[in-house]
């Protein structure tokens, strides 16, 4: 049996929970794969407003980002999965994808999709509508993630770095 200094195993275990939130979308093949996420809209991802979670689940909060956008822009799907919702909730489109444990939430949009069909990444799955809403004059789409019932920042999913546990011990040879 080897035996291994307390710091370095301590140090090795404190980085299990550092790996950054890559999302549980279907895994591609190979031992390098790592989930595809995009941004919604296509270009660059400019927030007008970003994420700002409440205290407590019942309180104000801004519960995804807004993602400025142009009417009638198509909204793909940042990650594959399946459709979970498509269609209007309180007077506005909302599109739902599962990813694994992950949800993503569009709105408001014109659904191209439907409940059931499985999608891609990047796959168009509605057009952004133009609502009336604290974005005006521009249109926006706010983007939202959730693991369970908790509301995380959907940026996280755009993070293009790869965390990797790696021995820190040195190699031993033998002959």
């Amino acid at each position: 049996m080897i035996r291994l200094p307390r710091p370095l195993v301590a140090g090795v275990l404190s980085c299990i929970v550092c790996v950054p939130l890559h999302g549980a979308a279907p895994a591609r093949r190979g031992a390098d794969a790592v989930p595809t996420w995009v941004s919604p809209l296509h270009g660059a991802t400019s927030v007008a407003r970003g994420f700002s979670p409440p205290a407590r689940r019942w309180l104000p909060g801004h519960r995804g980002v807004d993602v400025v956008g142009s009417a009638g822009e198509p909204v793909r799907s940042a990650g594959a999965g399946v459709v979970l919702w498509a269609g209007v909730l309180a007077g506005r489109g909302v599109v739902v994808v599962g990813h694994g444990s992950l949800r993503t939430t569009y709105e408001p949009v014109s659904p191209l999709v439907r409940r059931g069909q499985v999608v891609t990444a990047g796959e168009p799955i509605g057009t952004l509508a133009s609502v009336g809403g604290h974005c005006l004059p521009v249109a926006c789409l706010h983007w939202g993630l959730l693991e369970g019932q908790a509301y995380l920042d959907p940026l996280l999913l755009l993070r293009r770095s790869r965390s990797r546990l790696v021995a820190v011990w040195p190699r031993t040879t033998s002959r």
